[in-house]
C-alpha cells in the first residue's frame, strides 16, 4: 500500500511527480493541447504530454523558449531593476507567470515556488482564460506541494 500526502498524490518519486503533473495539466486545464515541465538551472524539458505528436527538436526548442523568457538575460536584468524600484529584497525571480495569445491558442507560463521548474501549458483559445489560469496554478500547487 502506498502512503498517500495531503495532496491526494500519494508518495512518489521526482520523476514520477513530474510525468503526474503534465498528465494533471493536460486532464484539468480547459482544451488543453499540451504540456511541458523545464528544469530552469538547465533548460531542458522534464516531461511533456502533448495532443498530438511533435519532433522532440520543437519541444526542446519550446524548453529553450521557457527557459529563455523566465531567465534570458535581458529579463534577468528588467528583473533587478524593478525588484531594486520597488524595494524587493529576496533572492526570488520578480517574474512567476507570462500568458501569450496566438491567433488560436493560449499560453501559459509558470514558475514553480521553488523556482527551479517552469511549466509551459497550451489551451485552445476557445477556452476561458481565466478557468484556463486557474487549473494550471491549481495542478503546479499540487507539484509544489508533492516536491516539497
Amino acid at each position: 500500500m502506498t502512503a498517500v500526502d495531503e495532496t491526494g498524490l500519494g508518495i512518489r518519486s521526482t520523476t514520477q511527480l513530474i510525468g503526474d503533473a503534465v498528465k494533471q495539466f493536460r486532464a484539468q486545464v480547459p482544451e488543453c493541447i499540451g504540456a511541458g515541465l523545464v528544469d530552469m538551472s538547465t533548460g531542458m524539458l522534464l516531461a511533456a504530454d502533448t495532443l498530438d505528436e511533435h519532433p522532440n527538436e520543437v519541444l526542446d526548442l519550446i524548453a529553450a523558449a521557457t527557459f529563455d523568457l523566465f531567465q534570458g538575460r535581458n529579463v534577468v536584468m528588467i528583473e533587478e531593476i524593478f525588484k531594486a524600484r520597488y524595494g524587493v529584497l529576496d533572492d526570488r525571480h520578480y517574474f512567476q507567470e507570462f500568458l501569450a495569445q496566438s491567433d488560436s491558442h493560449v499560453h501559459v507560463f509558470l514558475r514553480s515556488a521553488g523556482q527551479d521548474i517552469a511549466a509551459v501549458v497550451i489551451a485552445r483559445k476557445t477556452a476561458n482564460t481565466g478557468m484556463i489560469l486557474t487549473q494550471a496554478r491549481l495542478v503546479m500547487k499540487q507539484l509544489d506541494a508533492g516536491l516539497s
